[in-house]
């Protein structure tokens, strides 16, 4: 249980890190990352509540969807046209 807390909270941080990235760059990577994170921070919500089993189907597609949402911010990152 001591892990889950742990990942939780530190899925709330870089969500609220990407939204503040987001406020101060307005590149919307940083902010895709962050609802990543607080999809992940979702799934562990939902096993500190004892919902993970009844839940099961639902906590795939919401874990596929923010690994999928990280590729793309990476994907983005990688091919986007602008230099540093």
């Amino acid at each position: 249980m001591g892990i889950l807390v742990i990942n939780l909270i530190l899925c709330i941080v870089i969500l609220i890190l990407g939204v503040m990235g987001y406020q101060r760059s307005r590149s919307a990577i940083p902010l895709y990352i962050g609802i990543a994170f607080g999809l992940f921070g979702l799934s562990h919500l939902a096993a500190l509540l004892g919902l993970k089993e009844s839940l099961v189907g639902l906590l795939i597609l919401v874990r596929i969807a923010a690994y999928l949402l990280v590729v793309f911010a990476v994907y983005k990152m990688a091919f986007s046209s602008k230099k540093a």
